[in-house]
């Protein structure tokens, strides 16, 4: 049976209930199945300092997703992929049966220009930008946008994504979370110290 399964990026340095406040949020305004939190290595737009190991922010993250249709994967350090136009690629191919959409904040489009192949990305499968405070004028000014505009669908069309061609873009807003992985390691710097068993690789494997 083919699934619709949505693909979330990032460090999850800490994973938050904002983070899952956002997946339970899309999987209910895009229909999906499941939502894949993919963990990243190491963003190569971000810097080292301050990033927790990376056995830490998996467990962080697989233990906010707990009890709901989120699973949190180390699917991209097992790929070996850098860039996030490699592993879509690579997932797509590993799962021909099932459909999949890419999901970011405003942030990250508004910056979207600056990824590797980023044009490669809205070519590989839908994307659903989620709005966030402070940044959603910046994004839709973004260069990236000016290309992406003319694929804008209406978030009315939301649920019908496996059905687009691509590229294909849909604006999504949900009730804001406050809360701020940088506030959470201010307050608690050692949090990763919490997730230092290593995790076995065959309980994380998609």
């Amino acid at each position: 049976m083919t699934r619709r399964i949505g693909l979330m990026g990032g460090s999850f340095n800490p994973a938050h209930r904002g983070h899952r406040h956002v997946a339970l949020s899309a999987i209910r305004a895009l229909a999906l199945d499941e939502l894949w939190w993919i963990v990243s290595p190491g963003n190569p737009l971000k810097p080292v300092r301050g990033m927790a190991p990376f056995a830490a922010r998996l467990a962080s993250a697989r233990a906010m997703a707990r009890r709901a249709p989120i699973r949190a994967t180390d699917i991209e350090a097992r790929l070996g992929t850098r860039y996030t136009a490699d592993t879509l690629r690579a997932i797509v191919r590993r799962y021909p049966r099932d459909r999949f959409v890419w999901m970011m904040g405003a942030d990250n489009l508004a910056q979207f220009d600056r990824w590797q192949r980023w044009r490669d990305i809205a070519r590989t499968m839908p994307i659903a930008v989620v709005a966030r405070p402070g940044y959603d004028g910046d994004a839709l000014a973004a260069p990236a946008m000016g290309w992406l505009r003319r694929y804008r669908r209406p978030v009315r069309q939301a649920r019908n994504w496996p059905e687009w061609s691509v590229p294909a873009l849909v604006l999504l807003r949900f009730r804001p979370d406050p809360t701020s992985a940088t506030k959470l390691r201010d307050v608690d710097p050692d949090w990763h110290v919490r997730y230092a068993d290593p995790i076995s690789p065959a309980t994380t494997a998609i």
